[in-house]
């Protein structure tokens, strides 16, 4: 079973859209290594990442610039779109996601093979985090509030419990923490809390 991984950029008040406007001056070599570790041979994408990209890498991969190698993996890379209407797939190594996309998704993952990657696509990911498809949340914390802009969970729905595998700190005030699912949120009430604040007041 592959497994499916979801790495979003967000901000401290859980912002994941358009990172392009608030992301740029906190990258550095640290997260550069992060993002290349979570590079794939199999990239699953909504269709307004996919038009992002595909009007981007390419040229800068055919400019042969200083991105030009990382160009070249995104393009050597099997793309699959999730869209509900026709597209124009003009970047190499690009199809379309055929059939519902839980059991698209699902079937995908019966495959063998690496990680299947996300990145950004964020209608994706809130419907494969509500169906219990992403193994892997890897979230870089930009220490931003930017008060504008979608946030990754909807102010509806069910609560979805998940479980802190990873944590790190960078140089530049950035946190990477990678988060799994659980099968239930943990358990407890005000009267347990009242004891676990009683018994640090004591320590």
């Amino acid at each position: 079973m592959r497994r499916l991984v979801a790495s979003l950029f967000t901000t401290l008040d859980g912002v994941v859209e358009t990172p392009e406007k608030w992301h740029f001056p906190f990258f550095n070599e640290e997260m550069g290594a992060i993002v290349q570790a979570q590079m794939s041979d199999t990239l699953l994408m909504g269709r307004k990442s996919y038009d992002t990209f595909a009007a981007t890498w390419p040229k800068r991969e055919e400019a042969g610039g200083e991105d030009a190698a990382l160009a070249a993996v995104l393009g050597d890379a099997r793309k699959i779109v999730v869209s509900n209407q026709p597209l124009q797939l003009t970047w190499r190594n690009s199809e379309l996601l055929e059939g519902e996309l839980v059991e698209a998704v699902t079937e995908l993952k019966s495959e063998p093979g690496s990680d299947i990657a996300i990145s950004g696509s964020i209608s994706v990911v809130r419907q494969l985090l509500e169906a219990g498809l992403v193994d892997e949340l890897q979230l870089l914390v930009d220490p931003i509030a930017v008060r504008d802009g979608m946030r990754l969970f909807e102010q509806t729905g069910t609560a979805l419990p998940l479980e802190l595998r990873s944590s790190r700190a960078l140089s530049n005030g950035v946190l990477f923490l990678v988060y799994g699912p659980v099968g239930q949120g943990p358990g407890g009430n005000y009267r347990q809390a009242s004891k676990a604040m009683a018994a640090a007041q004591k320590s």
